[in-house]
This record gives structure tokens, C-alpha cells and sequence, in this order.
């Protein structure tokens, strides 16, 4: 853990029970609900392993990553009736590897484009934080669409 993170201060909340988006643990790492969801079911998956870049983490550990990445994000997509996915992993200095998993839908930003266009006090506006009856919701619905997924990935790795 670096203390300076705020990946790894959010994981130490989930370790500690504390955290109200925590919605599942896998092998390389958590799934979570994003505090602000003017995108409904935007979600992250954050890595175990504190590292900066994807390419630092071991090989085996880092293809795990990305498979259970794209798993946690059909179940977005499942979960949110998405018409798009977008998935980002994104960092500028000191960053820990996590993603970003959007479920988009036509006319959900003014202008067609990557999410980051929006303007910043939109999207990160506290009128898009969940009511805590909506988080339990969607978190919910986020754990029940990835159990399925992690059933059919396990039967389909038979």
C-alpha cells in the first residue's frame, strides 16, 4: 500500500469494510460503483497490485487483469443496458493502474465523443452522487450481472 494513493486508500477501505462502493472482489482485483454516475453504472476496477503501468505488472498477473477486466465490464454492460461500452485506463504521474467502465447511450453527452469531453462540474457534480437506496441498487444489480458472467466464464473455460 503507498499512503500517498488514493487507489490504495480506497482499497484499504474496502479491506476495512468501510467502503459503501465496494461491490465485488476478484483474483487481480475490486469492482466498485464511481461516486459520481452522471454516466448510470459507471463503474472502476481497481488493481491489487499498486504499480503506475499496465506493462510493469507480471505477465500472468496482468492477463488475469485484463480478462477479469472485461468481464466486470459485460456485467456493466449487462447490468446498465449500455448500447457502448468505453473503458479507459487513464493516469497522469503516480497513478495506480485502474479502469474506467463506462456504459454509454445515445445523447448522453451533448456532442458525440469520449466521455472526457464533458464538461468537468457535469460530470463530476454532486447531483450525480447516488442516494444511498440507488447505490444499494445498482450495486446490486452490478453483483447479480457479474455472478452470471463469472458462472459463463467459468463453465466456458471447461
Amino acid at each position: 500500500m503507498n499512503d500517498n494513493c488514493e487507489i490504495c486508500r480506497r482499497i484499504q477501505l474496502i479491506k476495512d469494510g468501510e467502503n459503501p462502493y465496494f461491490v465485488a472482489e476478484l483474483s487481480t482485483g475490486y469492482v466498485v460503483i464511481g461516486d459520481n454516475q452522471h454516466f448510470r453504472g459507471y463503474t472502476l476496477f481497481l488493481c491489487k497490485q499498486h504499480e503506475t503501468e499496465l506493462h510493469f505488472l507480471p505477465r500472468d498477473f496482468k492477463e488475469q487483469f485484463l480478462h477479469e477486466m472485461s468481464l466486470a465490464a459485460e456485467a456493466v454492460y449487462n447490468a446498465f443496458h449500455a448500447e457502448k461500452m468505453n473503458y479507459e485506463l487513464l493516469g497522469n504521474g503516480d497513478t495506480h493502474v485502474h479502469w474506467h467502465l463506462f456504459p454509454r447511450r445515445d445523447g448522453d453527452t451533448p456532442n458525440p465523443g469520449p466521455v472526457w469531453w464533458l464538461d468537468r462540474n457535469v460530470m463530476f457534480s454532486d447531483d450525480n452522487r447516488p442516494t444511498p437506496d440507488e447505490l444499494e441498487t445498482m450495486k446490486q444489480a452490478l453483483k447479480n450481472a457479474l455472478d452470471k458472467v463469472l458462472i459463463e466464464d467459468a463453465q466456458n473455460a471447461k
